[in-house]
């Protein structure tokens, strides 16, 4: 058993290693929520009226019980900095209750308008589903990535963070559209659902995520580059992207019935869908080398040991390293292993923001830099003692 490092002089800043809770942010916490759940209710109020009660719980039900596997398949890719939990359930439940409301209103309100104008419902639908839908939609689920983007830029590093953001949100909002499509479906009969199960279930679950995730990657781009150009541009090109990738998805359902759904989808969405993979193994790849990159002095000044830097700055040694961890000191050795690799990440992203100038001008970046230390030195002496 190696002796535990002394501890570093006590820091002005303090890194918390377990959650704390500000009263101000819980009661401004509380009256986002409270917003929030009102004009969730309403959609939902809504599609009840529509659909009925014994069917809207249907498609309530069905719409829910695949979100906790879709959830964990996003978070599994965030494996090296883990973003805040407060973040991540702002952005699914701001595409859930948000962004939906403000769907369903402009859209309704885009398709009366264009059946008023031209006499035709149909007209009225398809300009509502091609048109209106993407754009809104779109900018809807995209508001809170920039939220985040422009007020929390220590949380949001590149493209990883992007898509996760992104998906979260338009997660959210697919769960609470989806409650609508079953609960009609729901309405029409057994039949009616399994078929929009199996259509939205199984060819297009994660639809609305990939659509998202196109400007979650223009805003990591921009996170990641110090060229003004490439700042300006990849947000923008991001989010017209994905309103571009959405309207086709939509017309090609609306326009082409079933044969050009099928072909859209095998023609476009399936190599979107790999391309999207591809991108997230080469973020993955690049969060990796910055974990290394900005860990180094650490390994050198003697504060990680070989091991845990080989471990720290791996997806595999990070995960070799949890087990390893819950095998030897079970739930609370696990939790404390997965708490040094999520704060060394922390400080790797810091210094590399700081490397790069991306960080509040107010910031003491050597105080915050101190912080992290001394706070990953007690985990470290925590888990070496064991």
């Amino acid at each position: 058993m190696s002796t535990p490092e002394p501890f570093p002089p006590a820091p002005t800043i303090v890194i918390r290693t377990s959650p704390q809770i500000s009263a101000i942010r819980l009661v401004l916490a509380l009256i986002a929520i409270l917003i929030a759940l009102f004009l969730g209710l309403l959609v939902l109020l809504v599609i009840g009226i529509e659909t009925g009660p014994v069917a809207l719980m249907l498609g309530f039900i069905t719409a829910t019980i695949p979100v906790p596997i879709y959830i964990s398949l996003v978070l599994w890719i965030d494996r090296y900095e883990a973003e805040p939990l407060w973040m991540l359930a702002t952005a699914f439940f701001w595409g859930a209750l948000i962004a939906t409301f403000f769907a369903f209103l402009l859209n309704t309100t885009s398709l009366g308008i264009v059946y008023s104008l031209t006499n035709s419902k149909t007209g009225g639908e398809a300009f509502a589903a091609v048109i209106s839908a993407p754009i809104v939609e779109e900018t809807g689920k995209a508001v809170i990535l920039f939220i985040f983007f422009f007020w929390r830029k220590e949380e949001f590093d590149g493209v990883i963070d992007g898509i996760v953001y992104a998906s979260m949100s338009a997660l959210g909002f697919a769960m609470t559209e989806n409650i609508l499509y079953y609960g009609k479906a729901a309405a029409g009969g057994g039949d009616a659902l399994t078929l929009v199960l199996i259509m939205r279930g199984f060819f297009a679950p994660f639809s609305h995520p990939l659509f998202t995730s196109l400007t979650g990657i223009g805003l990591g781009l921009a996170r990641q580059s110090n060229n003004i150009a490439i700042k300006l541009l990849t947000p923008v090109v991001g989010l017209l992207m994905a309103i571009f990738m959405h309207s086709i998805w939509n017309g090609s359902a609306v326009f082409g019935g079933g044969l050009v759904f099928i072909l859209t989808y095998l023609v476009v969405m399936v190599p979107a869908f790999i391309i999207l993979l591809v991108v997230i193994g080469l973020a993955l790849r690049r969060e990796g080398q910055v974990v290394r990159e900005f860990l180094v002095i650490d390994l050198q000044r003697g504060v990680l040991t070989q091991e845990e830097y080989n471990q720290v700055g791996s997806i595999f040694g990070r995960m070799g390293s949890s087990y390893n961890a819950f095998s030897r000191s079970g739930v609370k050795g696990w939790r404390a292993r997965r708490r040094f690799n999520q704060l060394a990440s922390e400080l790797a992203f810091h210094r590399s923001r700081v490397a790069r100038g991306v960080h509040s001008a107010k910031q003491d970046v050597l105080a915050q830099e101190a912080a992290y230390l001394y706070a990953l030195q007690a985990l470290i002496n925590e888990l070496r003692g064991r």
